[in-house]
């Protein structure tokens, strides 16, 4: 797989591994296999998608990416380390914002190497939950002094809108690149997101581009589900209702089967390889939990739409009653939308 350059000197694959679906928080009622998914990591890896996206607080993740990097090492010795790109996450607990203690950002970042083994991570994305407390400055000091000190190579940011990210940048804390929810049904990074990370130089990796799993032939032509197995399903239902709802999403659902068939993939590539093709956007996140997607992965930035195909899709989104706002508002202050979010695991 060809990788895209996220800033000078540093590139990564333009589809990522996310690792949110292997943690023990995510699924309801599925129990994560450790060695299953330790080889299906190197298997990602081996095969071109060698960007791995994770957390901080994905309980248990990092120590999987760690355990899958020592995998790696037995076949490719002291080389395995820069077949990978780590990026994880620093996310304070939100009852400490009001009172923010800067050695926090260093505790959790050891910590964070600690479990993946390394003595750098290729990237920190950092996320706040809530503008009210003012010391995000601080924590982004914090890590730039990491970074200054070996420990970390670039710093990101998720989940912040333009107006927190242009005082980032006016700081002199600009970070390499944002991570943002950004799919068919949630644009709200184009109504000024996408322009501003243009003319700043900073790259944007999108999660939710198949939407929790609803951008699948499995739910063509079917009920809208009264029952789910996962948080994501959760949370991409209350997309679904704000993008116009369950019947809009089926014509969507319908427009992309033809245009997936044309193309010999499935409903989910078709999705991100819309996204990953948009201004702006240096890759999109694929949550895969197991090897099943690997070829259609693999196929994302291979995808060329026509210009009717493109056409097609526009007219389905043009009808879209939203989101609307600024990216995350809605997760932030909406308290159906925040109420699915763990805010305390650190």
């Amino acid at each position: 797989m060809q990788k895209r350059e996220l800033v000078p000197g540093y590139s990564i694959s333009p589809v990522i591994k996310g690792g949110w679906q292997l943690s023990s928080g995510h699924s309801l009622n599925q129990k994560i296999e450790d060695q299953r998914a330790i080889n299906d990591t190197t298997a990602f890896i081996e095969a071109g998608i060698t960007t791995l996206d994770f957390g901080d607080i994905y309980t248990g993740v990092e120590e999987l990416i760690g355990k899958s990097i020592a995998k790696l090492r037995e076949t490719h010795g002291d080389s395995a380390r820069d077949l990978v790109q780590l990026h994880t996450k620093y996310v304070p607990n939100e009852k400490f914002l009001d009172n923010f203690d800067r050695s926090d950002v260093k505790t959790i970042v050891d910590r964070s190497l600690a479990r993946l083994g390394v003595e750098q991570v290729d990237l920190v994305q950092f996320h706040w939950w809530k503008y009210e407390a003012k010391s995000y400055l601080a924590a982004m000091e914090e890590l730039f002094k990491l970074k200054s000190a070996g420990k970390i190579r670039h710093i990101g940011v998720t989940n912040f809108d333009v107006e927190r990210l242009s005082e980032m940048v006016d700081a002199g804390l600009k970070p390499a690149s944002i991570q943002i929810q950004y799919s068919m049904i949630d644009t709200r990074a184009e109504a000024e997101m996408s322009q501003y990370c243009l003319d700043n130089g900073i790259g944007i990796l999108c999660y939710g581009t198949v939407a929790g799993g609803f951008f699948s032939e499995r739910f063509l032509g079917a009920n809208e589900p009264t029952q789910v197995d996962t948080r994501s399903s959760i949370k991409y239902q209350l997309i679904i209702k704000e993008f116009g709802g369950w019947a809009l999403f089926q014509e969507l659902l319908k427009t992309l089967n033809v245009i997936a068939k044309s193309h010999n993939t499935d409903i989910g590539t078709i999705a991100s390889a819309y996204i990953v093709n948009r201004p702006g956007v240096a890759a999109v996140i694929v949550g895969a939990r197991n090897l099943s997607h690997l070829e259609s992965n693999l196929m994302i930035p291979t995808i060329k739409f026509t210009e009717s195909e493109l056409g097609a899709i526009a007219e389905v989104l043009g009808r879209s009653k939203g989101p609307k706002g600024p990216v995350y508002y809605l997760e932030r202050y909406n308290d159906e939308h925040r109420n699915i979010m763990h805010t305390n695991n650190n």
